[in-house]
């Protein structure tokens, strides 16, 4: 079965599907997606680093998944599924944190996302077991230093990220110039 994503008119709704392999390229259609930020119970942060076989931006250090959810897929299901494939993780308390995250960003390959894109918490009680053609590398980490380090060195880490930190995932939104990335 071919894995679909959904497609959004400007406004937000609904405007068909799409094979999720085929979404992404030079000149992306806006779609529906997620990204999820897993806590473990010291309150530390799970990041990753995107597979080297990744399309769009390969080896960057992320949020601890994104995904997509398919049509009339509720987020909660669609997160506990790609928890499950990519990291082989149970979530709990999942939560909305940044609700209406919407983003346009081109890696340097020229893949461009453009992704209506509600961002949101979890728990996780054990570490990940990730799949290699997901994640390359984790780690757990004080979500105040993880936050200096994408402000300090933003081109290390995805461009959602760096913008959903900017918005105050982890901490107070930063006030400095994003360079017009921030969605509308």
């Amino acid at each position: 079965m071919t894995e679909v994503v959904v497609l959004l008119e400007e406004d937000g709704t609904p405007a068909g599907t799409y094979p999720k392999a085929l979404v992404h390229g030079l000149d992306t259609p806006l779609h529906q997606a997620f990204s999820c930020h897993v806590f473990d119970a010291d309150g530390r942060v799970l990041l990753t680093r995107r597979s080297l076989d990744k399309v769009a931006w390969p080896g960057v250090w992320t949020n601890a998944f994104c995904g997509h959810p398919g049509p009339g897929e509720p987020f909660e299901d669609a997160l506990t599924r790609r928890a499950e494939h990519e990291l082989g993780l149970e979530l709990g308390a999942i939560e909305p944190a940044l609700p209406d995250f919407r983003y346009w960003a081109r890696d340097a390959s020229g893949i461009v996302e453009n992704e209506v894109c509600p961002v949101f918490t979890a728990v996780a009680a054990r570490d990940p077991e990730p799949r290699p053609d997901e994640v390359v590398e984790w780690a757990w980490v004080d979500p105040s230093e993880a936050r200096r380090a994408v402000l300090a060195t933003p081109f290390a880490f995805s461009p959602w990220l760096v913008l959903q930190v900017q918005q105050g995932i982890w901490g107070a939104p930063d006030t400095q110039d994003d360079g017009g990335r921030t969605p509308s």
